[in-house]
């Protein structure tokens, strides 16, 4: 050819070329001068990884075969002297460009896998913030369901008056005892007929919220348990049994709350309530006699079945309307002569009657007025009204981790005690989860935000009381499942939703000696299905977690370890401890998060943080010191960056690259930094260890909005004219707070436990007992300290003013009473005299109406009497026995004898109190109960309504002065309670 090509070559070369692929490099040699290897086309990339592969293969086979042809091709053709020379330098140009195409099509590879990867990264990053966006929208239609149903309560709470006879209070709990039945889908559109009467309007739009709420109720049971629940029609009798079954857990404040006179929401401070009219009281006692009454009101007078996943009482109410008191019902007509198990009278002459009390008789005289028609016999019937929980004060933040959380309706759920609290802090108020039996101890928010996953230690009180999981409805405070009853043998310390998998499993930690780690399949019906269990550690395990991205993949911290748990599809777990190599190994690994691609990042006793990468066990980055001290949290922000706090008070904010932005400063007296969590915008909400809840941002100041005690609640008083209390404990700090806005006042630490707190007749100064004698009078507007006296070296146990206000008693651990008069001075009294007599410490004191007489219990279970002024004994019982009492402290007395049951010990009820109007009795035990009786309970066979909400022996209950609220203080819950009879 006229090129100097050979034909067959260039044939060849031709049919390779038509026979490559579109796009493939290929390689051309000339023989003569005038030509070399060139590259043809460039090389066009693919976005599938499989793709780019083959060609690559295609490239390097091209390139060989083209190589070695090219080497015959100049082998064949070369002549002359310098044929040798040619074939050498064509063999290098053929290696290079082969060397050449390899590296480009290595870094194209490289370059594709990472394009891969990160396009991975951002199509999960998508598909969490769509997940979180329909979350927001259906959390979004909940709260806006939840609002229906406030506006229909309230709407029939003013408009009930004249559509049923009776007051708005009875009209607004029937509307709300029917949209429990209507959200359960218990009930036909024959509904209507129960609530008859009332405005169209009204009508049309709880028609509409029944509705929508039945839609969303049976949704997410069609979604969780695959049915719908079906919609019951029948009779009366039917509802009540499946009411019995499906016990509902609910706020006194709850959406689905049956209690009587229940709403949505927390009153918004206002003057006192009135007391109701008679109509109010003919209207209950119709529902009672035509049997609606165990219907409509609290569900507490339903016996749950065994094993029912709601315990005891569905509101936190237990009557005695089961076991014991029916049993005295049935017995009492076979009894010979008028006697009792613990309560006897030889003969109707007598003038008084036995009180046997932990095996030792308590004689106590029967007013004259009663004598003629006393009868041991006889029952008192339970009052017709009930107690709702109005509000709880306090956080448990002190020993428990990862129990704040805000919700995509605007509230924050946390505990104390064993209530759990769903608070709107924009609109103040609150509403209450009431399930469980004991301590509260972890929280686990499910990810679509509507569930929630709560763990409890075990109680005394049979197996309702033993260590359990409830999974729960946040939007109707409903319990769909109880896990684990009698699985666990210590208290639930971490709670863990999957993430991966949409939360269809739960993790779970058992506090045991062997701290036991269980997977749940919690949806499963009748107490759950346990996937598996194993050993986690020998030490402390402070959280579990699931991975947010890989399905499977759990991480336990604790002492001494970090573990990288997978779960396979047969049910195991395999374990993979982390690995700390050069780096500083811990005693305590604190905290715990994840980046949005994934890496683990843990806080350590140390002040470090550590980077764990993605699918590893070994640490990828490590920043010493970030905190002085233990880093006790680390938040995750939504756009990447993290907020950590630690036991040094400082909260810490950092970007995507855990570089740190900016700093805030936890006051000392709020306590440390136990948890943090996202509220609203920029907005933070900080938990911390002396069980207070701030919230605020690193631009502004961090304000508190719940604050309780830390340590144990010995005293509770009430103001004698405004609807304020104080409180103290062991914790040595004194509070005022206001009851109408549900706040502190003030708060003072006066430098030893408190034991006993009173206010004034007048209110102008706090009178403090303390320790070694010691007791301080404190100015209650300005907490300032105007005086201390000391009496004896015991603890001041507990103190009365008279009702005329010029005489102050105080019981001592030494045995003693001690009488001052007041003076003009409110801080200033004089001691009068010391009353002796007693054999044990002065446990209740009470005066007569007059104010002359003063009579006192004692550990021992004495009652006795005295003249103040002479601080001498009354020993005549003509002189005491039909006199009237101004309070009612005194658990050992004529009018509380039905208090005490026939199994109770003398030290299990630890206060007691009556309202202003003496209506009603409320007594406090050591079982975590608040009783509800009628006042006077002097029969044996008292009937009461009980409430839970405690977790620790109640220390003290007391009316506030409109006797329509009333607050209990916990002991070592460390909770206030506030409770209003509806």
């Amino acid at each position: 050819m006229s090129n100097g090509t050979d034909p067959e070559a260039a044939a060849g070369s031709d049919e390779r070329e038509a026979a490559a692929p579109k796009g493939s490099p290929t390689v051309e040699s000339n023989n003569g001068g005038g030509g070399g290897g060139t590259n043809r086309g460039p090389y066009t990339g693919v976005g599938h990884y499989q793709t780019h592969q083959h060609h690559h293969h295609q490239i390097m086979s091209t390139s060989v075969e083209e190589v070695d042809e090219q080497q015959v091709l100049v082998e064949s053709g070369g002549g002359g002297g310098d044929g040798g020379t040619q074939k050498v330098k064509t063999n290098h140009l053929s290696a290079q460009t082969y060397k050449n195409l390899h590296e480009f099509s290595e870094e194209m590879l490289e370059t594709e896998k990472a394009g891969l990867v990160e396009r991975v990264y951002d199509l999960e990053r998508q598909v969490l913030e769509h997940k979180d966006e329909i979350v927001c929208l259906k959390s979004t239609l909940a709260d806006v369901l939840r609002r229906l149903a406030t506006i229909d309560n309230a709407y029939e709470h003013s408009t009930s008056g004249s559509g049923r006879g009776g007051t708005g209070t009875v009209a607004g709990g029937g509307a709300s005892n029917v949209a429990t039945l209507a959200g359960q889908g218990m009930v036909g559109d024959n509904v209507g007929t129960a609530v008859s009467g009332q405005n169209s309007l009204s009508s049309k739009s709880f028609r509409f919220s029944r509705n929508t709420l039945t839609r969303l109720n049976s949704s997410v049971e069609e979604k969780r348990f695959g049915r719908v629940p079906s919609r019951v029609t029948s009779s009366p009798s039917r509802i009540k049994t499946t009411l019995a079954q499906k016990a509902i857990h609910y706020s006194n404040g709850s959406l689905h709350s049956d209690s009587l006179s229940s709403h949505s929401i927390s009153p918004a401070p206002s003057p006192s309530p009135k007391q109701p009219n008679a109509s109010t009281t003919a209207h209950h006692a119709l529902l009672a006699s035509s049997g609606m009454g165990k219907r409509w009101s609290s569900t507490g007078d339903f016996v749950s079945t065994p094993g029912s996943p709601s315990g005891t009482g569905s509101t936190g109410s237990m009557s005695r309307f089961s076991a014991k008191s029916l049993l005295n019902l049935s017995g009492h007509s076979s009894r010979q002569g008028n006697s009792h198990p613990y309560v006897q009278r030889k003969n109707d002459d007598d003038e008084y009657v036995k009180l046997y009390i932990s095996g030792r008789p308590i004689v106590i005289h029967i007013p004259e007025a009663q004598l003629p028609t006393y009868d041991l016999t006889k029952v008192q019937p339970a009052p017709n009204r009930r107690l709702r929980l109005d509000w709880a004060y306090g956080y448990r933040g002190k020993d428990c981790r990862s129990n704040l959380y805000q919700l995509p309706t605007g509230e924050m759920v946390y505990f104390v005690a064993a209530v759990v609290i769903l608070y709107n802090m924009d609109e103040h108020t609150q509403r209450h989860y009431l399930g469980h039996t004991d301590d509260v101890k972890s929280l686990a928010v499910h990810p679509n935000k509507l569930l929630v996953a709560s763990g409890q230690c075990g109680g005394t009180e049979g197996r309702e009381s033993l260590p359990h999981i409830l999974i729960w409805n946040s939007v109707s405070l409903a319990t769909l499942n109880q896990i684990g009853c009698g699985e666990f043998t210590g208290a639930i310390n971490c709670l863990s939703f999957s993430r991966a998998d949409s939360g269809n499993i739960l993790a779970a930690i058992d506090d045991s000696p062997d701290k036991i780690i269980s997977i749940w399949d919690w949806q499963k019906k009748e107490g759950g299905r346990k996937i598996t269990e194993t050993k986690c550690s020998v030490d402390t395990v402070v959280a579990v977690e699931f991975h947010p991205l890989d399905k499977g993949q759990i991480i336990t911290i604790g002492k001494n370890h970090i573990a990288f748990w997978s779960l396979d599809q047969h049910g195991m777990l395999y374990k993979r401890m982390g690995v700390f190599e050069s780096f500083e190994k811990p005693k305590y690994v604190t905290a715990i998060s994840f980046t949005q691609t994934g890496d683990v990042v843990t806080g350590d006793s140390s002040g470090n943080l550590a980077v764990w990468k993605r699918g590893t066990n070994v640490i990828s980055r490590f920043l010493k010191k970030v905190h002085e001290g233990p880093v006790f949290t680390i938040c995750a922000l939504r756009n990447g960056g993290f907020v950590t706090g630690g036991k040094d008070g400082l909260l810490l904010l950092f970007d995507d690259a855990l570089h740190m932005k900016a700093d805030q400063i936890v006051e000392e007296h709020f306590g440390a930094v136990r948890v943090v969590a996202q509220g609203k915008g920029s907005q933070l909400l900080i938990g911390t260890t002396k069980n207070c809840i701030l919230s605020g941002d690193f631009t502004l100041s961090l304000v508190p909005i719940v604050m309780g005690h830390t340590d144990i609640l010995w005293s509770l008083a009430t103001h004698p004219q405004v609807a304020q209390f104080v409180t103290g404990g062991k914790d040595r700090l004194l509070q005022l707070w206001d009851s109408l806005s549900h706040s502190v006042v003030w708060s003072k630490d006066i430098g030893e436990p408190i034991h006993s707190v009173q206010i004034t007749n007048g209110g102008e100064v706090v009178v403090v007992g303390g320790a070694v004698g010691r007791w301080s009078v404190f100015d209650i507007v300005t907490r300032e300290l105007l005086a201390t006296y000391t009496d004896g070296q015991d603890v001041i146990q507990c103190m009365q003013f008279s009702p005329d206000g010029n005489l102050l008693a105080l019981g001592s651990k030494d045995n003693c009473i001690y009488i001052y008069q007041c003076t003009k001075v409110p801080h200033r009294f004089s001691k009068i005299g010391k009353c002796t007599g007693h054999s044990s410490f002065i446990s209740h004191l009470d005066w007569s109406k007059d104010s002359q007489v003063l009579r006192s219990n004692s550990g021992d279970y004495e009652l006795l009497y005295w003249n103040p002024t002479l601080c001498r004994q009354i020993t005549s019982q003509s002189m005491v026995k039909n006199l009237e009492w101004a309070t009612q402290n005194c658990s050992v007395s004529f009018n509380t004898i039905g208090i005490w049951p026939e199994n109770f010990d003398g030290t299990d009820i630890n206060s007691v109190c009556k309202d202003g109007e003496e209506q009603f009795l409320v007594c406090a035990d050591d079982f975590g109960k608040i009783r509800l009786f009628s006042f006077p309970a002097s029969q044996p066979k008292s009937l009461s309504h009980s409430y839970r909400g405690h977790s620790s022996h109640v220390t003290a209950v007391q009316f506030m002065h409109d006797g329509v609220r009333l607050l209990s203080a916990g002991g070592l819950d460390t909770s206030v309670l506030q409770w209003r009879v509806v």
